[in-house]
Order: C-alpha cells, then structure tokens, then sequence
C-alpha cells in the first residue's frame, strides 16, 4: 500500500472513525424507529410518511443559511455539536419507551429535531473534507467514506431487524445514540492545524440572503452541476415516498419478520460496499462524467424488484435489486460528490452543499408526504411501484445533460461550461 493513502493519514483515520460510529448508529435507528412507529405505536401510512417527512424536513426549514453559517464558522466544532445535540434528543426515545409514555407525537418532535442537526453536521461535513485531506485525493476519501455508509447500510438494518426481536425497538434506538456519542469523541481526537478548517473573509457589512443568493447562483450556473442537482432530488423525492411506505409494505403485505425486512433492507448496502471498494478504478476506467449517468441508467432498474418481494424466493430477488440499485447510487454518488467539491472554492463550500442540499434532500419531505397519500389512496404496493418507477425516472435528468457528450469532466466549473 503506498505511503500516499489515506490510510496513513491520521485525522482521516479519525474523520473515518467518527464517520463510522455515526453511520452505524443512524442505520440502525433508520430500520428501528420505522419498526417502532409500526409496530409498537400502530402508526398508519400517513403518519408513517409524517415520520419520513420530518426526517428531512430541515432541509426546506434552513437548509439555506445552514451553509452561509458553516461558511463563517470553523467545520469541525459545527460537527461535534451537531453528533452531541443527535445523541441527546435520540437517547430520549429509549428513556420514554422504557417508562411508557412513548407516543407518535414525541417520536416525530425528536426525528424533526435531529434533522435540524443533521443539516449543520452533513453541510459541514462535507466542506471539511477537502481541507483535511486535500483535493487531490476526494475521490480516495469519498470512497472511503462511502464503503463505510454502505457496510453500515449492510450491518445496521440486519442488527436493528434482530435486535428488535430480541429486546424490542425502543432499545435499539438506544444504539443511534451511543453511535452519534462515538462520532464525537472520535472527531474530537483530530489535531488539524487551523489551516485544515480556513475561515471565511468576513466584514461587517456581511448579510445572510445576498450569500446564499451566491451559493445558488454558482450551483445553478453550471450546466453538469444543475443536471446532477435535478437527478439527484428527483430521486430523492421517489425515494422518501418508498420509504413511506416500504417498511408497512414489508411487514404488513409481503409478510416478512422484523429480522427478515431488516435484512433485506441491508441488501442495498451489499452492492454499495462492492461499489466503494472499487469505485475509483471503475469511474476512471469508465470516466466520471460517464460514470454520472450511465451506471445509474443501468443499475438503478433494480428498485423495480423490491415490490416483489414477498416469502421465500421472492425476498432473495428483491434484495438482489437492491444490491444492484446499492451499487449504482455509491458510484454516482462518489463521482458527482467529489465533482462539486473539487471544481467550487473554499470560501464557497459550505454554501454550494447547502444549496445542493436544500434542493436534493428538500424534495425528502415532499416525497415522505407523497408516499403516505400514495399508501392511503391506492394501497402499499401500488404507492411503491409509483415510488420505484419515479425513482429510476431522475436518471433522465443527467442523461439528457450534456455529461451524455462528455468522457471526463474539467477540473474547473468554467471547464466544464466551456465543454457544455
């Protein structure tokens, strides 16, 4: 292994490791808290898509500002504090659970709360990353970062499945909690020289709405970049109505056991932890432009096969869909991730992701929405295979872009205009 890989970088080590601990921890609550509402709290497709909805539903409330805020603060306090507040609103759920005052309304308080959080921590995030390790290297880190969410994405929903069974959802929840507790004890570990982390100029005149007007205004400016933004939060609108309605679809339709959904919903992750582990060598044999649309075009029909699923056989072939759906989402997310963050300027990152992020995961609670009205006017299955379809339709987007005319992508937005 050269000296050169990340492997040997210490504060990437604990980037990882705090990366890891928190995606453990957030899988798990992903698979458990769904099971909770179902099952323990009898919460109906509508109030099942109200859960959705609040999960990402800060995205639309401050989305924007988050990212003219990160952009004046330093990264990495913005995530401790964000994994600390995580930990203490998600540890309340097994403490209600425990004493029996759980309700619907406490549950959706907390995941609304959270949310909020994750939008500093995931802005921040990744702004922080091409500081620590270098531009050079984005696509090695990104990689990395991503073979991670995707083991978790294996691990977290099979152990939730089973430990639901074992000693019931609101305990699981408990180790949401203790991961986002890791995640800040690891992060707080990092020894970045100040440089790491480099401020913004700042002056006293400074206002909130004309900077984030020019972090939309770089964003939608670029042809590749509006494409990608498109794609992805039309898929991310498809995707929060599925999960509406997939885990009731699961349980209530298809048949299956709490182990059971959670591990087919970890199948997805099987065919990501393939996608990360080789994605670098993939993308720069097939080209990262090309990588954008043409891996998902191919991929992505898997999602149709989860509508299938039921006992037996047919669980094996959903998940196989998932695997391969897994698979394609990490490649396109490795390849535009490390896109944006190398072709925008330091002082820009924060804001470029926020404004990236307000659009593509401001669709989620439309789409947690959606997919509630969807299972209580036309059932789960057909409400998932309206969700399926409309998820592989956002891949249209990029293919209809002019990445479809492109190999490789300059290494500057103006490039990539210039190529367009």
């Amino acid at each position: 292994m050269s000296r050169d890989s990340l492997f040997f970088h210490a504060d990437f080590r604990r980037l990882w490791a705090a990366d890891t601990a928190s995606q453990f921890g957030m899988f798990v609550g992903a698979t458990a808290v769904p099971l909770l509402a179902a099952a323990t709290l009898a919460a109906s497709p509508f109030e099942m898509g109200l859960l959705t909805t609040a999960e990402t539903l800060g995205f639309l409330l401050i989305g924007l500002p988050a990212g003219v805020w990160v952009d004046r603060w330093p990264r990495r306090p913005v995530m401790l504090t964000a994994d600390l507040v995580r930990a203490g609103l998600v540890l309340s759920i097994p403490v209600a659970g425990w004493t029996g005052v759980l309700t619907m309304a406490h549950l959706l308080v907390v995941v609304l709360l959270t949310g909020l959080a994750t939008v500093f921590f995931d802005v921040a995030y990744q702004a922080y990353l091409p500081a620590l390790v270098g531009r050079a290297r984005l696509l090695e880190g990104n990689a990395k970062l991503q073979a991670v969410q995707s083991t978790a994405q294996i691990a977290g929903p099979s152990a939730a499945g089973a430990l639901v069974q074992l000693i019931g959802a609101a305990g699981t929840v408990f180790g949401t909690g203790l991961g986002y507790l890791t995640s800040a004890l690891c992060l707080g570990r990092i020894r970045a020289r100040p440089s790491a982390e480099p401020g913004p100029e700042r002056t006293g005149s400074e206002r909130l709405r004309p900077q984030i007007a020019e972090g939309l205004r770089f964003v939608f400016a670029d042809r590749p970049l509006r494409a990608i933004v498109a794609c992805t939060a039309t898929a991310n609108l498809f995707g929060a109505a599925a999960q509406a309605v997939e885990v009731l679809f699961l349980t209530r339709t298809a048949g299956l056991s709490p182990a059971a959904v959670g591990g087919l919903l970890a199948a997805g992750g099987v065919g990501g932890v393939l996608a990360a582990v080789c994605s670098g060598a993939i993308i720069r044999r097939v080209g990262q432009a090309r990588s954008i649309w043409l891996l998902p075009l191919l991929v992505w029909p898997g999602n149709l096969l989860v509508p299938l699923a039921g006992p037996g056989w047919r669980t094996a072939l959903a998940g196989f869909g998932l695997a391969a759906a897994g698979f394609g989402v990490i490649l396109y997310n490795v390849a535009q991730v490390s896109y944006r963050q190398a072709i925008t300027p330091d002082r820009l990152l924060g804001r470029m992701n926020a404004s990236v992020r307000f659009v593509v995961w401001g669709a989620m609670p439309l789409g947690g929405l959606l997919g509630g009205v969807l299972g209580e006017s036309l059932g789960l299955t057909g409400a998932l295979w309206i969700a399926m379809t409309g998820q592989l339709a956002g891949a249209l987007w990029v293919v209809c872009s002019p990445l479809r005319r492109m190999r490789d992508l300059p290494a500057t937005a103006e490039g990539v205009r210039a190529s367009a």
